[in-house]
């Protein structure tokens, strides 16, 4: 029970718990997805290959929450497919250097936990690219040889290496087939390639990353062309009429100089559309400059980060269906977006951390607004931190020895709470830096106890 909630007012949800048919055959059983969150509670022991990225116990407690939360879907943190390749450590991995029984038994209750109350289990595919940490891999590969600037948690970027096409054709796109086959193994619904954020996909997208002469780059066609062959290798293994869902999460608008404009999204979502692709999730921004943290005023009012962009988009979609993530907070606009016909469904991400079962209080008991969460929420980091926190706090006991999802999980919507939870926060975040100048990874979470 969160002590606060946004204002909020009170609207017929029953457009939200609508089913909705995918291009394979599927049906999900409602619009509200939860959106991916990297979680970064799995194994990191890069020197076991076997044991690196495991999924742990927390993270199976943790979609057992999300798995009795009410949703359609409920979509997987980042899904790593290149060892080296690392969103952060702490990811989970799915690569031959590490498939073993183990995995795959771990694989199958991960799968089994999300889909306790009927949700699908969809695995987000991930390759962090040149937006790999020094400390992980000090020589990234990527499209080009565009460094990423900046650095994450005291670490910065390598100056990475472009794959040849013969490595994007036998490694890459390799990689992402065989992690689809294995997630459809241990009985997920399906997978989504993450080519947005300015992860490896990503960077072939954007110009600002991709200055390639050959067919993987120029135009957009060329530009788009390694996800559109990644997902037709799988769908070669995996096809359409098993009713295997694969979907894509794509920036709807780079928020940099050269970056990937509208334009260019629209020419892309097209060729999606041809492909058949189940459904695209909208979202945007990099760590360079998170469009999270430079929101246009008229975004803002309209409560979704990235909805103007996709407006834009939106007539190209026929077939595949259009998710919408980002910014969502109150059920009026979850409702408005899809009565407008703006998008197909909705993602939630932070505001179900700390309730991982907001769905089912909208469309069974009619809450009209998700917490208020008192830390400041254009402070992404803290922000970003504290779901984390609380992820983690979900995943201390699993969801059968519960009274409620919601056991374990701090209010933030206290300010009291939240501020003394900022004041330690810091404290780890500075402890977390000096490591990092000292070239120790930081792998897991900050571990905050009520």
């Amino acid at each position: 029970m969160v002590a606060e909630r946004i204002a909020g007012e009170p609207v017929d949800p029953s457009i939200l718990g609508k089913p909705l048919e995918l291009n394979c055959g599927r049906t999900v059983r409602n619009r509200i997805m939860k959106a991916a969150l990297t979680e970064r509670v799995s194994s990191y022991c890069p020197e076991n290959p076997k044991e690196n990225g495991l999924p742990s116990e927390t993270i199976i407690n943790m979609y057992g929450k999300w798995g009795n939360g009410g949703f359609g879907i409920i979509l997987t943190g980042n899904v790593i497919v290149d060892p080296l390749h690392l969103e952060s450590p702490g990811n989970i991995i799915i690569s031959r250097e590490n498939d073993s029984p183990k995995l795959r038994e771990l694989l199958k209750r991960y799968a089994a936990a999300c889909k306790q109350d009927g949700a699908l289990a969809i695995v987000q595919l991930s390759h962090g690219g040149r937006q790999t940490s020094e400390i992980v891999n000090p020589h990234p590969r990527s499209a080009s040889d565009v460094q990423l600037m900046g650095k994450r948690r005291g670490f910065g970027f390598g100056k990475p290496t472009p794959y040849t096409e013969d490595e994007l054709r036998n490694d890459v796109i390799e990689r992402f087939a065989f992690a689809a086959e294995v997630c459809r193994d241990a009985g997920f619904d399906g997978v989504q390639l993450h080519a947005a954020h300015g992860y490896l996909l990503a960077q072939f997208l954007s110009p600002s990353t991709n200055k390639r002469t050959d067919k993987y780059g120029g135009s957009p066609a060329n530009r788009i062309r390694l996800v559109l062959e990644t997902y037709a290798e799988i769908r070669k293994r995996i096809p359409a009429s098993t009713k295997f869902i694969v979907g894509l999460k794509i920036n709807s608008i780079e928020f940099q100089e050269n970056g990937l404009e509208v334009g260019d999204a629209r020419e892309m979502c097209e060729l999606l559309e041809e492909s058949g692709v189940d459904f695209v999730e909208m979202s945007g921004g990099t760590y360079e400059k998170l469009a999270f943290m430079h929101l246009r005023e008229t975004t803002k009012a309209r409560e979704a980060f990235f909805l103007d962009f996709t407006d834009q988009i939106r007539s190209v979609f026929k077939k595949t269906k259009m998710f919408v993530t980002g910014g969502f907070r109150t059920v009026k606009w979850m409702v408005k977006v899809i009565e407008d016909g703006n998008c197909d469904a909705i993602g939630l991400g932070r505001p179900i951390t700390a309730e991982p079962d907001l769905p089912k209080k909208i469309l069974q008991y009619g809450v009209a607004a998700a917490a208020d969460n008192k830390i400041d929420q254009q402070d992404f980091l803290f922000t970003n931190l504290v779901s984390n926190t609380q992820m983690w706090q979900a995943g201390k006991r699993p969801f059968s020895e519960c009274q409620k999802v919601t056991d374990d999980i701090v209010d933030m919507t206290v300010q009291e709470t939240a501020d003394r939870y900022k004041k330690e926060a810091q404290d780890y975040l500075d402890r977390a830096s000096e490591l990092g100048s000292r070239g120790q990874p930081v792998a897991g979470v900050f571990e905050y106890s009520n």
